[in-house]
């Protein structure tokens, strides 16, 4: 079987285990029926997500121009505590980033690498937590709008991580925790204008990736150090594919690259 498009993150649906979707403009794939099959991945060329053009990807699927001009990559995307739609004032596009700022966010704890505090649409709990790879999370406050949950995200990273630590999560070297009691520790760290919106009823949420087997030492696939590769797949989990010798792709950093998939 023969696919080719161009790679956006995988879509994703909660089950037991998480189910993985690629979506091509004419065509799909169920990811996890491709676990324990050869794929051959085939660099093909470049499709802006923005414009469209075959223009060199700059970051996060788009290219030069285009990263520093459209509003779904300003630095509030990335920065919340920088958001200012609240206060009516533009960033690059008032009418976009009203739609996006203001609507509830979550602040929660995921457990990945470690425990880290993060921040995301209401709409997109449980599916960030998913691409992060997080095997438990939390809901810590839910606010009306991303600058709230940015200054606690600024606040709460003082007492807990941010980041996630790629390598540590794809070898599935995590530990249990306890996020009920790691939550309520950090209650009295929220900002004043945050208290009232703390969650104090909450449960974790679980969740299991499809994945037969963990690497041990990781190799990570570059397309275009290396434009064409083939392996046995054996796992999924953020929003890495996993190979039988210890090879893995992080398909959302690759976004905007066109390739061809061929399954054996």
């Amino acid at each position: 079987m023969q696919y080719q498009g161009v790679l956006t993150k995988m879509q994703t649906e909660i089950g037991e285990p998480i189910q993985y979707y690629l979506i091509f403009e004419s065509d799909f794939i169920n990811v996890n029926q491709l676990l324990d099959k050869k794929i051959k991945i085939s660099f093909v060329g470049y499709q802006c997500l923005a414009c469209g053009e075959n223009k060199k990807i700059y970051r996060q699927g788009y290219c030069y121009d285009d990263f520093y001009n459209r509003p779904e990559v300003g630095d509030w995307v990335m920065r919340p505590e920088l958001s200012k739609a609240h206060l009516d004032i533009e960033d690059r596009d008032l009418e976009y980033e009203k739609k996006v700022q203001l609507q509830p966010h979550i602040v929660y704890l995921a457990n990945s690498s470690n425990v880290k505090v993060g921040v995301t649409r209401k709409t997109q709990v449980p599916t960030r937590w998913i691409d992060q790879g997080a095997h438990e999370a939390i809901e810590i406050v839910e606010v009306p709008n991303r600058y709230l949950a940015g200054i606690t995200e600024v606040a709460l990273k003082e007492q807990v991580a941010d980041k996630t630590n790629w390598r540590t999560m794809l070898k599935n070297e995590v530990a249990d925790e306890d996020l009920i009691a790691h939550k309520n520790k950090l209650k009295s760290f929220l900002p004043e204008e945050v208290q009232e919106y703390f969650i104090e009823n909450g449960k974790e949420t679980e969740l299991h990736f499809p994945v037969l087997q963990y690497p041990e030492k990781l190799k990570s696939l570059n397309l275009e150090k290396t434009p064409e590769y083939s392996g046995i797949l054996k796992g999924i989990k953020g929003q890495y594919l996993i190979f039988e010798d210890n090879t893995v792709f992080n398909v959302r950093n690759n976004e905007g690259y066109v390739v061809e998939l061929t399954v054996n």
